[in-house]
C-alpha cells in the first residue's frame, strides 16, 4: 500500500518490487549530482515538492496521555500538571498523523525508517511484517494503557525493529524508543519524517541546528531530538530533496542539505543512524516536541529525551503516585461485569474505554470527536486543512458518553454534556439567522461551523442524553432544570415547530418535523425511521423533564407531537408495494428514507456518492430498528417482524444486498455484518478497489461495506425480542453472545481497532489486498464502532438494552 498518489510518483523511481535497484533511476534535472555541488550549508532545491496527503486510516492504534479534569476543564495547574495536547496514530507499522493543539490539528503525516543493505533499500511500512502490541497489560492480557509495542521484520529476515511509542503527559511531545536489531551484516537505517505542519501540507519550513531538526509552518513548530548518533541528515522537500532519491541512486545521503529556506513547500528530513553489523543492535530514543514557538517546542523535546524513555512510559502509564491511563481504568466500575460479558476476556472493551476517552479535545473539554483518522487518507489531499473525522458530530457523540456511562464514568458525560452548547444554534452562532435550538451537524472542537445540514435525531440525542444523566443521578434536579432552560427546552420546540434557518448553503429553508433535510447517513432529506424514533424519545425525554420545572404547558406540547409523529410512522415510511418481496413479507417494509409521506410511490432519491437513479423502495437500511432501541415500537411490533426478511436477505444482487455473513481463521462458524444501506457508494469501488473519491470524483461503481455497528444493533435487537418472548435463558443468551459480541470482536484489528468499514470481497481488491471481515481504509478506530461494543456488553450484562428509554417504552410499546 502507498500514500497516494504523490508518494506513488516519488517512489516510483525509487522501489521496484519493494527492492530498490541502486542504479535505476536518473536524477532530476533540479537536483544536484556530486556532493562537490553543494555544502552542508546550502539551501535545499525543488520547492514546493510533491503534493501533500495524509497517511492511511487503517489505524491499528492510537494514543494521548490521561488527564483529569480540574472543576470540569484541563488546567496547567498545581495539582494536575501540564495538559499535554498531543496525540498520535499508527498504521501499517509506524507513527502516522500525530497531533497537537486541538484534536483536530495534525503536525505529520508519518515518520518511518527506510533500511539499507547489501543490495536493498526498503521502506518499513512496505517491507516488513508489522505486529502490534500494549506496553502495559494486566494478567489477563488486557490493556492498561495506549502505549504500544511495534515489531517490524524483513520479510527475509535481515533485520527487526522494535518500537515503543508513547506521549509525554507533562509535556507536548511524541517519545518512540527504538531497537534496531541487525540480523544481517551492513544493515543502515534511515529516519524519515514526513510534516505536514499546522493540519496542511504545502506551507512548510524545514532545518536542522545544533543537533535538533525543527519544520515550522507559520507559530506552529515542531523539533526532531535523538540521543541517537546521527552520523548525516538532510532537510528538503519531499519528492526531489528530501534524501530518498540519494539513498535510491546511490545507496547513501549524497547531498546534506541543512534548510529549506524561504521557500514554503511539503517538507520532509532524513536522518541517518549508524551502520550495524550482524547480531548488533541499536537502542535509540526519538522524540517530537511541539510548541507555538521553536524555543517551546525545543524545550518539549528536550525536557522528554532528558527524562528518558522508562520514567515518561511510567507516568504516561500511571505507575506510582503518578496519574495515568491506569487510573482512568481503576476508575470505571463496570468494567469487570462486562468483561465477563464478553468473549475475549475484556480485551477489547479495556482498549474501548480508552479509545473513547482519547477522542476528547483537551482545550475544550467534552469535545468528543468520531475518529482520529482522515478517511482514506492516502488519498485525501492535504494541501488545504480538514478536520476528516476529527470533528464533533452531535450524533456520534451521543454514542460515545452513553458507552462512557455504560463503562461508569459518570464524570466525562456529564462534561461531554455541557459542551453541546458550544454546538447548539442561538442567535450567537456565527452567520446564522433563523428559528434556535437545533444542533449543527459537524463543527470543530471549538465550535466553528464546518458543515451545516439539518439532522433532527442530532438535535434529539442531547435532550436524551441529559434526560439519561439526570436518570443516572449524574446531575440533580436543580442541574437538569438549568440546562432544560438554556439548552434542552429551545431544541425540544425545534422538534415540534421546526421553523426557517439560514446558514452557509441552507438559504431560508422551512424544516417541518419530524421531515429532517439529511438522515442519520447525511445523505437525504424526507422520512427516516432512524431519525423519528430519537425525535420522539427525545420528546418523551423533554416532556418529563419540563413536568419537573412545571412547564406544563410545554410537557404537554412535547409529548403531543411525539404521539403524532408516533402514529404517522407507518403511514410515512412503511411500503406496502416495495420491489423487494422476500417471503413472508413480500414486499411489506419499513423504507430506509420515504422523500415524501408516501411510502408507495417509488419517489427518486437524490443522488448521492455516485449513486443516481435509486428507487426509494429498493433501499433498505436497519434504522428501524433504532425504533425497537429507544422504545418506540416493540421487538414483535409486525411491521418490525416484517422488514427483517428484506435486510437479511442475501439472495439479493450485491448493490441492494444488506447483510453479508463472515468466517474467520481458527475461528468456528460464520458471523453476521450488515451494510448500512442498498445501494451505499460511500466505500472502495468495485472496479480496483481504490478508496472512497481517490479518482477526484464519486464514481457509480463506488461501494460502501459492511459497518461493524450494525452487528451490535441487530444485537440489541436480538437480546430485546429474547426478553420481549420470555426466552432470555442462559442458553440462549451465551448464543447470542457468540453472535453478535464474538462478531464485533472478531471485527477489530491487531490493535483492538473497530473500523468503521470491513472488506465484503464485493469486487475488486487489487489496491489494498484486503482480508475478508478486515477493516478498510475508510476510518479506524470509529468511536461509534467502540460505543455501539461497549453498550452491547452493558446491554447484555444487564440483560435489557442500555438505550432503551423506559418513559417512551411504557408509552408505545403495548
Amino acid at each position: 500500500m502507498k500514500n497516494g498518489a504523490h508518494m506513488k510518483k516519488h517512489l516510483n523511481c525509487i522501489l521496484i518490487s519493494s527492492v530498490i535497484a541502486l542504479s535505476a533511476c536518473k536524477d532530476n534535472p533540479s537536483t544536484p549530482t556530486s556532493t562537490a555541488d553543494l555544502s552542508r550549508s546550502a539551501t535545499a532545491p525543488g520547492a514546493p515538492g510533491a503534493a501533500s496527503h495524509w497517511s492511511y486510516s487503517g489505524k491499528t492504534g492510537i494514543g494521548t496521555s490521561y488527564e483529569q479534569y480540574t472543576n470540569g476543564q484541563y488546567q496547567d495547574t498545581g495539582s494536575t500538571g501540564k495538559i499535554s495536547k498531543v496525540w498520535f496514530s499508527l498504521a501499517q507499522g509506524i507513527v502516522t498523523e500525530t497531533i497537537f493543539g486541538l484534536i483536530h490539528e495534525a503536525q505529520i503525516q508519518e515518520m518511518q525508517f527506510f533500511i539499507k543493505g547489501d543490495g536493498f533499500l526498503h521502506q518499513e511500512k512496505i517491507d516488513t511484517i508489522s505486529r502490534i502490541d500494549y506496553l502495559d497489560k494486566d494478567a489477563n492480557g488486557r490493556p492498561l494503557s495506549l502505549a504500544y509495542k511495534i515489531v517490524n521484520r524483513d520479510k527475509e529476515g535481515r533485520y527487526e525493529i522494535e518500537k515503543h511509542i508513547f506521549t509525554d503527559p507533562d509535556n507536548n511531545s511524541l517519545m518512540m524508543k527504538v531497537s534496531f536489531r541487525a540480523l544481517a551484516d551492513n544493515v543502515t537505517p534511515y529516519l524519515y519524517i514526513n510534516p505536514n505542519m499546522a493540519n496542511t501540507g504545502p506551507g512548510d519550513k524545514a532545518w536542522q541546528e545544533n543537533g535538533s531538526w525543527f519544520a515550522a509552518d507559520g507559530k506552529t513548530h515542531l523539533t526532531v531530538k535523538t540521543d541517537a548518533p546521527i552520523s548525516n541528515s538532510t532537510v528538503g522537500f519531499e519528492g526531489v530533496s528530501d534524501g530518498l532519491k540519494d539513498l535510491a541512486t546511490n545507496g547513501k545521503l549524497n547531498h546534506s542539505y541543512t534548510s529549506t529556506g524561504d521557500t514554503t513547500g511539503n517538507v520532509a528530513m532524513t536522518l541517518q543512524l549508524p551502520t550495524l553489523k550482524k547480531g548488533e543492535t541499536g537502542e535509540w530514543q526519538f522524540v517530537l516536541g511541539f510548541g507555538n514557538s521553536k524555543e517551546e517546542s525545543l524545550a518539549a523535546a528536550t525536557q522528554t529525551l532528558n527524562t528518558g524513555a522508562e520514567k515518561v512510559l511510567a507516568n504516561f502509564n500511571g505507575t506510582g503516585d503518578a496519574v495515568g491511563w491506569e487510573d482512568y481504568i481503576a476508575s470505571l466500575p463496570e468494567l469487570e461485569k462486562l468483561s465477563a460479558t464478553s468473549t475475549d476476556g475484556g480485551k477489547l472493551l479495556y482498549a474501548s474505554a480508552m479509545v473513547l476517552k482519547a477522542q476528547e479535545d483537551k482545550t475544550y473539554a467534552g469535545g468528543v470527536i468520531a475518529s482520529l483518522s482522515n478517511p482514506w487518507g492516502d488519498s485525501a489531499s492535504a494541501d488545504k486543512a480538514q478536520t476528516g473525522y476529527k470533528a464533533v458530530w452531535p450524533r456520534d457523540f451521543y454514542q460515545v458518553t452513553m458507552a462512557m456511562l455504560a463503562l461508569g464514568d459518570k464524570i466525562t458525560p456529564k462534561v461531554a454534556f455541557e459542551y453541546l452548547e458550544h454546538v447548539q444554534t442561538s442567535n450567537k452562532t456565527p452567520g446564522y439567522s433563523g428559528t434556535p435550538g437545533w444542533f449543527l451537524q459537524k463543527t470543530h472542537v471549538d465550535g466553528e461551523t464546518e458543515w451545516v445540514g439539518v439532522q433532527l435525531d442530532q438535535t434529539a440525542m442531547p435532550i436524551m442524553l441529559g434526560w439519561r444523566l439526570w436518570k443516572e443521578g449524574v446531575m440533580t434536579d436543580a442541574e437538569i432544570l438549568s440546562w432544560y432552560n438554556k439548552m434542552l427546552k429551545p431544541a425540544a420546540n425545534f422538534l415540534v415547530d421546526g421553523g426557517s434557518v439560514s446558514i452557509d448553503w441552507l438559504k431560508n429553508v422551512v424544516i417541518t418535523p419530524p421531515k429532517s433535510i439529511q438522515e442519520r447517513w447525511e445523505e437525504q432529506p424526507g422520512y427516516s425511521p432512524s431519525t423519528t424514533a430519537a425525535v420522539i424519545t427525545g420528546l418523551v425525554a423533554a416532556s418529563d423533564i419540563a413536568k419537573l420545572a412545571k412547564d406544563d404547558a410545554s410537557a404537554k406540547k412535547y409529548i403531543a407531537a411525539a404521539d403524532k409523529y408516533s402514529a404517522s410512522l407507518e403511514k410515512n415510511l412503511y411500503t406496502t408495494t416495495g420491489m423487494l418481496n422476500k417471503a413472508p413479507s413480500d414486499g411489506n417494509y419499513y423504507l430506509r428514507i420515504s422523500a415524501n409521506e408516501n411510502p408507495n410511490d417509488r419517489a427518486l432519491l437524490e443522488e448521492r456518492n455516485g449513486q443516481s437513479n435509486v428507487n426509494e423502495s429498493e433501499v433498505i437500511d436497519g434504522g428501524f430498528l433504532e425504533l425497537v432501541r429507544y422504545g418506540v415500537r416493540s421487538p414483535l411490533n409486525k411491521e418490525i417482524q416484517n422488514t427483517l426478511p428484506e435486510m437479511d436477505d442475501t439472495s439479493l444482487p450485491d448493490p441492494v444486498r444488506v447483510k453479508y455473513e463472515f468466517s474467520f481463521n481458527g475461528v468456528e462458524g460464520t458471523f453476521p455484518g450488515w451494510r448500512r444501506y442498498g445501494r451505499d457508494g460511500y466505500g472502495e469501488d468495485t472496479l480496483a478497489g481504490r478508496g472512497y473519491n481517490a479518482t477526484g470524483k464519486n464514481l457509480p461503481e463506488g461501494r460502501g461495506r459492511v459497518w461493524p455497528i450494525f452487528t451490535g444493533e441487530r444485537g440489541h435487537y436480538e437480546l430485546a425480542k429474547a426478553a420481549s418472548t420470555n426466552k432470555l435463558n442462559t442458553e440462549n443468551l451465551t448464543n447470542l453472545r457468540n453472535t453478535y459480541i464474538k462478531a464485533m470482536e472478531l471485527f477489530a484489528n491487531e490493535g483492538y481497532m473497530i473500523p468503521e468499514q470491513v472488506w465484503d470481497g464485493v469486487g475488486s481488491n487489487d489496491t489494498y489486498h484486503f482480508a475478508i471481515g478486515q477493516g478498510t481504509n475508510s476510518a479506524t478506530p470509529l468511536a461509534w464502532s467502540h460505543a455501539e461494543y461497549v453498550k452491547l456488553l452493558r446491554s447484555y450484562a444487564d440483560k435489557k438494552v442500555w438505550d432503551n428509554n423506559p418513559s417512551t417504552a411504557a408509552r408505545y410499546v403495548k
